[in-house]
């Protein structure tokens, strides 16, 4: 005897979400590999150019650990388009100084990120696109704005190599 599984009552919007995610990140990574960077690289460039930040504030902001950001990094100085230079403000500290190189290759990856998302919102209806938008932004800053504590730690989904 088999036992019947339990009636749906609500969309799965766990899935939903979990699943436009994945294939914009995988849509994401293609493009931005295109000229050689990954979306981490992209994140650490337009976000070391917008203000003096260390590694560990560009980590906090990429949702990064620490061993990620390093090799983060490591790849960005090897291309020559970022630095670790001590702070113009705490000289104890590390930032993150963007060079002229990795500047250019920042808005060329922003012009793809940008083409990315328009895609994704143009194949809706105008109008469910800026509805779509909208209540994401709600869920982002409202309900959905902060983990709650799990009595063991959820892992994000990932992303296929």
């Amino acid at each position: 005897m088999t036992a019947m599984a339990p009636s749906r009552n609500e969309p799965d919007l766990s899935f939903l979400l979990d699943h436009t995610s994945h294939v914009l990140r995988t849509r994401m990574a293609a493009a931005l590999a295109e000229i050689g960077l990954t979306a981490r690289m992209h994140c650490v460039l337009v976000h070391a150019l917008e203000e003096e930040r260390t590694q560990i504030q560009l980590a906090e902001l990429g949702d990064m650990d620490k061993t990620t950001m390093v090799v983060t990094l490591d790849a960005l100085e090897e291309a020559g388009l970022a630095e670790r230079r001590p702070s113009s403000t705490d000289r104890r500290a590390r930032i993150v100084a963007v060079t002229e190189k990795g500047a250019e290759m920042a808005e060329r990856s922003q012009k793809i990120v940008d083409g990315v998302h328009r895609a994704a919102l143009g194949s809706l209806p105008d109008e469910e696109a800026e509805v779509l938008v909208r209540a994401l932004n709600r869920l982002v800053t409202g309900h959905l704005a902060a983990p709650v504590e799990a009595p063991r730690p959820i892992r994000r989904a990932r992303q296929r190599g």
